[in-house]
């Protein structure tokens, strides 16, 4: 089975930075777009950025110019690197990826476990 296993988060002040980590694993034939999300308390979950496996980003304007997305493919990792980080940015962030699997050939978006991100003075 395949798993996302993330790494990187925890409470730090405004201003500090953050780099998330997530790392695929598995019965994994090839891994299509990758992509960081976020929940706040009391809010729906959002898209933060996406990047595809040909490394193109898409960022949330909201992050955009202090977040950025980044992938290794021969790691099978996406990171997020968070900079300049505000009070509003604390979410749990769960990374995602679609993967087409092997033995059996399936494909299925997969999701991380989350990791808290908190912003506070």
């Amino acid at each position: 089975q395949v798993q996302l296993v993330e790494s990187g988060g925890g409470l730090v002040q405004p201003g500090r930075s953050l780099r998330l980590s997530c790392a695929a694993s598995g019965s994994i034939n090839s891994i299509g777009t990758m992509g960081w999300y976020r929940q706040a308390p009391g809010k729906q979950r959002e898209l933060v950025a996406t990047i595809t496996n040909g490394g193109r980003t898409n960022t949330r304007d909201a992050v955009k110019g202090r977040f950025t997305i980044s992938r290794d493919n021969a790691k099978n990792t996406v990171h997020l690197q968070l900079n300049n980080l505000k009070p509003e940015d604390t979410a749990v962030y769960y990374c995602n990826a679609d993967i087409i699997t092997t033995a059996p050939i399936v494909r299925k978006i997969y999701w991380g476990q989350g990791t808290q991100v908190t912003v506070s003075s």
